[in-house]
């Protein structure tokens, strides 16, 4: 039984979204939207003049526009993104707007965002001679905005515009390198494209925890530059941890080991930096660690099960412990109260709990969805067998059927008429030449040459019902004289029309091998309504030994089952005559609704 889709999940939607738009897209318009929100908060507010924070949002909005352009035009776009800069920060000088910093100062994360998307598009897509100037254009409208947005000279604070310049020239080279690597348009089959492309997978499937990630650094960029870069060391151990998280999925026991490193580096470091206030660390761990290190435990109890996590889960949580201990706010440096202890170990408790209990349904649904892909795969298996099976019995079954009768006939008449059983001789070598080549159709089918359960012959079948109905009569494989009255539509639908074929050919091959002494067969095929009528009639007896060939069985199932799948009525069995006498009816639209 084919499982029901799963529901589509507020998670599920924005995944989908995610892999439509692009996680970069989408990293930027999340950038908009937390700029808007902070924007709006302080046109709002109290503090200095209202509304004036919104003269921010003209350039937000253009810089938006800007890296979006530069997925299809990218020279262009970074052109226009450098000149938004420029004349963003024209007007914010003259309409006396004060600007806010991200990570770097005077600069919003959506313009530095999107800037660093500009600096990729060009650097991969552009010549190189273009892509050199405009990168560097987009360097000077930065530094323009970077020094040009202070009231004056004297308020540019030295420590803090050397940080923007490290800074700066970071994010200038994390979007530099990749994109030269992805300028190189190497094979397929070259290790490091097959790289890129698993991180990118990664990446997608990553996401959520990229964007805790992103928006937990953001705020830490800003406690270095509150700390006069005393607290770079830590920025460098969370920036460590949330690639390691990041990175997780391919090697998670590893990774768990990891990030428990860095979390100890951080905390042994931590003391003597006398960062204090400066520097908020709940429980002596910073945000980004916090985030980093919840994540990796979701990825190995996701990928291992809690069974096989425990023992590393548990280093971790004694390195939180440590770290809980080391940086402490009391004058003495070492946390010793056990009711501050007890709290922090709680709080750390629920938080373990939740990546544990996170990791484990993500664990459960993979496995859910790894056995409804597997029942799929063994439903498809299924079908595209007894699609198989009827075609070998319906076509093959029906050239060897005229092979036996044939060689009946001819040996009953060899002694009184030669003749006639030299032209028996010739008639088998012609359904034997058919038969082999219809072997031939389903080996390829079989091998993949062709679609399960298709032929060329059934191709054909599809076409024209009329003629190929002709032609099976024609042949005469079956051995006993068959009329016709057809009446069918040039424009019948192709699966109905190869299912009628089958049909007719496996009613045939019954004639030839079940109806004893029949001396002519009736084939009527004709469009009746909406759906397509056949019924194909003998004049013959019930046989009263074997069958020619034996019987399989199998003719009526198969018969049966293209009926099925067309959702029509098929009805068998003896005349009113004595003869066997096989109808169906086959709906016309449910044959174009299956295509």
């Amino acid at each position: 039984m084919t499982a029901a889709p799963p529901t589509k999940t507020l998670y599920t939607r924005a995944a989908a979204l995610v892999r439509r738009i692009g996680v970069p897209t989408a990293v930027l318009f999340a950038a908009l939207l937390f700029d808007v929100v902070f924007t709006t908060q302080a046109a709002l507010d109290d503090n200095g003049p209202r509304f004036v924070d919104f003269g921010l949002l003209p350039g937000f909005f253009a810089m938006t526009a800007c890296a979006v352009w530069a997925q299809k035009r990218a020279a262009v776009a970074g052109v226009a993104g450098g000149g938004v800069l420029v004349f963003s920060t024209l007007f914010i000088h003259a309409f006396h707007i004060p600007p806010y910093s991200s990570v770097l100062p005077k600069i919003a994360i959506t313009e530095v965002v999107a800037g660093v998307l500009m600096v990729f598009y060009v650097t991969r897509r552009a010549r190189a001679g273009v892509a050199f100037c405009v990168v560097s254009f987009l360097v000077v409208g930065g530094l323009v905005a970077l020094f040009g947005r202070y009231s004056g000279v004297g308020d540019i604070d030295g420590g803090t515009a050397t940080q923007g310049l490290v800074f700066g020239l970071l994010l200038l080279a994390g979007p530099v390198v990749p994109a030269i690597a992805a300028r190189d348009r190497r094979p397929q089959a070259d290790p490091r494209v097959r790289r890129l492309r698993r991180v990118n997978e990664l990446a997608m499937g990553q996401w959520p925890l990229m964007g805790l990630l992103g928006f937990a650094l953001l705020f830490e960029f800003g406690y270095t530059y509150s700390s006069n870069a005393r607290g770079f060391p830590i920025l460098f151990c969370s920036i460590v941890a949330a690639i390691i998280s990041v990175l997780s999925p391919r090697r998670p026991a590893d990774a768990l080991l990891g990030i428990a490193g860095m979390l100890l580096l951080s905390a042994v470091v931590t003391p003597f930096l006398h960062l204090r206030y400066d520097y908020p660390m709940p429980g002596g761990v910073p945000f980004v660690q916090v985030i980093a290190a919840m994540g990796v435990v979701v990825n190995v109890t996701r990928a291992r099960g809690l069974n096989a996590s425990w023992p590393r889960v548990s280093i971790l949580s004694g390195v939180v412990a440590l770290a809980a201990i080391l940086n402490s706010d009391k004058p003495s440096g070492l946390q010793t109260d056990p009711q501050t202890l007890s709290v922090l170990a709680f709080a750390a408790a629920l938080m373990l709990g939740i990546s544990i209990a996170v990791g484990l349904m993500l664990r459960s649904r993979d496995s859910e969805r790894t056995t409804v892909v597997q029942s799929a795969v063994a439903d498809a298996q299924t079908a595209e067998r007894m699609a198989l099976a009827r075609e070998l019995h319906d076509v093959v079954a029906h050239h060897v059927t005229g092979i036996v009768v044939q060689a009946q006939a001819a040996r009953m008449m060899a002694e009184q008429k030669p003749e006639v059983a030299v032209e028996a001789m010739a008639r088998i070598e012609n359904a034997g030449v058919e038969a082999l080549a219809a072997m031939r159709r389903l080996v390829r089918s079989m091998r993949g040459d062709a679609p399960a359960g298709s032929s060329e012959f059934s191709e054909q079948a599809t076409t024209d019902l009329g003629a190929d109905l002709r032609k099976l009569v024609d042949s005469a494989n079956h051995g006993v004289p068959t009329s016709m009255h057809l009446d069918l539509p040039p424009d019948l639908p192709h699966e109905v029309g190869r299912s009628a074929l089958r049909l007719v050919q496996e009613s045939l091959t019954n004639v030839g091998k079940h109806a004893s002494g029949a001396t002519e067969a009736f084939v009527v095929a004709e469009v009746q309504g909406a759906e397509l009528h056949l019924r194909v009639t003998d004049d013959g007896r019930e046989p009263a030994h074997r069958p020619a060939g034996g019987s399989g069985g199998y003719g009526l199932v198969g018969m049966r089952e293209r009926v099925a799948l067309l959702k029509g009525r098929l009805s068998a069995g003896r005349g009113p005559d004595g003869g066997w006498r096989v109808e169906a009816w086959l709906p016309l639209a449910a044959g174009e609704g299956d295509e």
